[in-house]
């Protein structure tokens, strides 16, 4: 069923209530998601994007209620990834001369995935157009590595909505469609946790793509994402959002993590948690497990963090592998302008903080001097070194 954005443009999407992991497993859904496509009925008709493979015949059969598919003109493929393509084949198979507007690198990737260089591509660039009729225009704008190489925006003149694909978007199930009806808090930490789980390696990227769009001068009055609500509803907030979000992002608040073998890491965790909050009460301390809580949710809390503390006790002259794992993820995020602290417990040879340390460093964190390093089960003298700690990480620059 399409449902109208504006004028003659209809999502024509999936809501997907049950989607609970993305990109694999790597990506945590706890609110659902969408797929969002849309059709645009001027003098040409067109379809940008289109949903995931899954939901293929689901899909196609609702487009098909609403109009006759050879009656389409043209498709715009902002992304190639399977979410916003999968159902392009079954519909090339319909209209196998359809003309697909999409980027150089957009080409490679659709070819790469479903192996038919025969598909009438045609490339473009930012500040190319179609012309829609009835005065309108897509003109496209590119959006390399947000968060593909092969990423782009469409921006429909008229009507003047931006249909950004994966930027300004959430995994959010959002019924309602727009921005205004949705549960604003959860709407705001959705957009905030895709940020920081998807896009945060791309911020300095996404800097300079918000400066260009502001140097176009689009009068954007819609923003129309690919996954989540629809911003119409002072669109501009999201753009400003990513801006801050993308310059070093912190709020006055301190994380804790940790993973523990037989409990004393965690007693030291909760130490440097209750020390912080003592040395400074308006400071939110977050702590957890990397084992009991979702590594998505905890990398949302870092991005808001000005500091972390990263503890795991030594095993096997290493740290824990559940500790190694996130940190690569944390690694891949390119955080930076954070400081964190190293704990851990040991029994004989005690390398998980040497190990810490340097991992940390290479992610692009400042890791301060203080530490604790306990032999064996935490007694209060091991416990005492939590304020050093404390103070180091409250300590501004």
């Amino acid at each position: 069923m399409k449902r109208r954005v504006k004028n003659n443009v209809y999502w024509i999407g999936k809501i997907d209530w049950e989607l609970k992991k993305f990109h694999g497993d790597d990506y945590t859904i706890d609110h659902g998601s969408s797929q969002n496509a849309y059709l645009i009925q001027e003098k040409k008709t067109v379809l940008v994007d289109t949903v995931w493979d899954p939901h293929a015949d689901e899909f196609i059969n609702n487009l098909e209620e609403e109009i006759n598919i050879s009656d389409i003109d043209l498709i715009v493929i902002n992304h190639g990834e399977r979410d916003h393509s999968g159902t392009l084949p079954y519909i090339m198979e319909k209209i196998p001369n359809i003309p697909i507007y999409c980027t150089a690198n957009s080409v490679k990737s659709l070819t790469g995935q479903y192996h038919h260089p025969e598909w009438n591509f045609i490339p473009v660039k930012t500040g190319d157009s179609i012309d829609i009729g009835n005065g309108k225009k897509l003109v496209f704008v590119e959006m390399r590595m947000l968060h593909w190489p092969d990423n782009m925006a469409t921006f429909m003149t008229g009507d003047n909505i931006l249909f950004s694909n994966d930027a300004f978007g959430q995994h959010f199930a959002v019924n309602e469609l727009f921005n205004d009806l949705a549960d604003k808090c959860l709407l705001i930490s959705e957009a905030e946790k895709y940020f920081a789980n998807i896009l945060m390696p791309f911020a300095s990227k996404v800097r300079d793509k918000i400066d260009e769009i502001k140097k176009m001068d689009l009068p954007i009055e819609i923003i129309a994402p690919s996954h989540g609500a629809i911003w119409r509803e002072n669109p501009m907030q999201i753009i400003d959002l990513y801006a801050k979000w993308a310059d070093s992002y912190q709020e006055n608040q301190i994380t804790v993590i940790y993973d523990t073998v037989w409990n004393g890491t965690a007693i030291l965790a909760d130490r440097i948690g209750q020390e912080i909050g003592k040395l400074s009460p308006n400071t939110i301390v977050k702590i957890y497990n990397i084992s009991k809580t979702d590594k998505t949710e905890i990398i949302a809390q870092v991005f808001r963090s000005k500091a972390i503390a990263v503890g795991s006790p030594t095993v096997i002259n290493d740290i824990l592998s559940s500790m190694a794992g996130w940190i690569h993820f944390l690694d891949s995020l390119k955080f930076s302008g954070k400081k964190a602290a190293v704990f851990g417990c040991y029994g004989w040879s005690g390398e998980g903080n040497s190990v810490l340390r340097k991992s940390l460093a290479e992610a692009g964190f400042s890791v301060i001097e203080p530490e604790i390093k306990c032999n064996w089960t935490p007694e209060e003298k091991d416990l005492e070194q939590a304020i050093a700690v404390a103070k180091e990480l409250l300590e501004t620059e």
